[in-house]
């Protein structure tokens, strides 16, 4: 499939040792970072001059993004400090006529924004999915580590970094901006690359599209007008509820059977669109081989999915299943898993007294 990643060129590096202007832009106008402000109610210092008043950074982002003057007209419009950051991780798409509008807005987080797009009819989609990161969301993932263990780092193209690019490793290591840059580059592609080896394998999840800097683009899943809601948001009947059980524990084998693992897997993670449960959100995907932290991902993972079916009414046993899994494909020693049975039965007992 086609990718139409929009990367800094080798000229332009320099600028990203420096603070990226869409990162002033975040910091000036994040409200968590006001309401913080506000509560530790600290006085302004009459000294203090800033560098660039806030219409500054808006009409500079404006100005780099190539904005709506520029021809980029969306059908949604959004916030005054939500224009410029949207509309430069977007305009890649735009520009290789995979999409012709932004129609809406269909999920907000902190993390990541999804908006729904108008495909160009090239596409063969009518409705698109953009997923847009915060620039700050990876690096700002706790516990990162943990699901970076066993991982190369990717460049722009999917492929992995190569140690001899000196300044890229150099700079990932001193955690630079040009270095936390390279990091969500690895991040999002990581993303990109599992819903394409996932898609083609059959699983169920969106049909990935296009990656760019900031931004990945799939198949839209729901209505003209609604986004498709998460299983956290839906009650399913008992039927129902053990058919799409048995197709999410058919996918965690199917990702098993290529070497990963979800590493987020929940009920909101897993949308329900017309009777069907598709899997999203992979930047986290983790690789059981050479990952210490893996077994433990798997089981929470598992229990996080179980837990939710049983409150619908399904028999479930996360447990047992995950052993079963675990064995299977990690082919790890039976007397192993009973000792970590044996050791999980005390520590329930020791709760429960």
């Amino acid at each position: 499939m086609s990718r139409y990643p929009h990367t800094p060129s080798d000229a332009g590096m320099d600028d990203f040792e420096s603070l990226n202007p869409f990162e002033q832009y975040e910091a000036e106008f994040d409200p968590l970072r006001h309401d913080r402000q506000a509560r530790r109610k600290r006085k302004p210092d009459a000294r203090h001059r800033p560098k660039k008043t806030a219409g500054d950074i808006v009409a500079q982002v404006a100005a780099e993004a190539g904005g709506l003057e520029n021809g980029f007209a969306t059908t949604y419009q959004p916030g005054p400090f939500e224009e410029g950051w949207l509309l430069a991780a977007l305009r890649p798409f735009y520009d290789t006529a995979l999409i012709t509008d932004v129609l809406g807005r269909v999920k907000g987080g902190k993390e990541a924004s999804v908006y729904r797009c108008q495909g160009h009819p090239a596409t063969g989609h009518d409705l698109l999915a953009a997923k847009v990161y915060r620039p700050r969301m990876f690096r700002n993932m706790s516990n990162d580590a943990a699901y970076r263990e066993g991982r190369e780092m990717l460049n722009q193209d999917g492929h992995v970094l190569k140690k001899t690019d000196s300044r890229a490793m150099r700079a990932v290591g001193k955690k630079t901006a040009y270095g936390q840059q390279v990091a969500q580059m690895s991040w999002l592609m990581y993303e990109y690359t599992t819903l394409q080896k996932l898609h083609a394998a059959g699983a169920d999840v969106p049909r990935p599209v296009a990656a760019a800097e900031n931004a990945l683009l799939m198949s839209y899943h729901g209505t003209p007008t609604l986004g498709a809601p998460t299983l956290h948001e839906t009650v399913l009947e008992p039927a129902e509820a053990q058919q799409l059980y048995e197709r999410v524990i058919a996918n965690i084998e199917l990702m098993l059977q290529h070497g990963i693992i979800h590493g987020d897997l929940s009920p909101y993670n897993i949308l329900y669109d017309s009777g069907q449960a598709i899997l999203i959100d992979f930047p986290q995907v983790v690789f059981y081989r050479g990952n210490n932290s893996a077994r433990f991902i798997l089981n929470r993972d598992i229990t996080r999915v179980c837990d939710y079916f049983a409150q619908q009414g399904v028999p479930t046993n996360a447990y047992g299943l995950f052993r079963h899994l675990w064995q299977r494909y990690a082919q790890v020693d039976a007397s192993l898993l009973a000792a970590d049975l044996s050791r999980r039965e005390v520590d329930e007992d020791d709760d429960a007294d």
